[in-house]
C-alpha cells in the first residue's frame, strides 16, 4: 500500500527536512541527502529516525 502523493509531499526527512521519494514500489520513503530508507507499513510512513535504514547511493 502507498502513501498518497498529497500527503507524500507533505513529508519531510526527520533529520535534514529534505525531500523524500518513493522507493521499492511505494513500499518506503527515501532521503538522498541523509541516505535513509524509512518504511510505509499499512499505508503509514514510520518517519522515526530509530526506525529507518542506512542505505547506500
Amino acid at each position: 500500500m502507498t502513501v498518497p502523493a498529497a500527503i507524500r509531499e507533505l513529508l519531510a526527512c526527520p533529520r535534514c527536512h529534505g525531500q523524500l521519494t518513493d522507493e521499492r514500489g511505494g513500499e518506503s520513503l527515501l532521503c538522498p541527502a541523509c541516505a535513509l530508507r524509512f518504511p510505509v507499513r499499512d499505508g503509514i510512513p514510520v518517519m522515526l529516525l530509530d526506525q529507518a535504514e542506512r542505505v547506500i547511493i
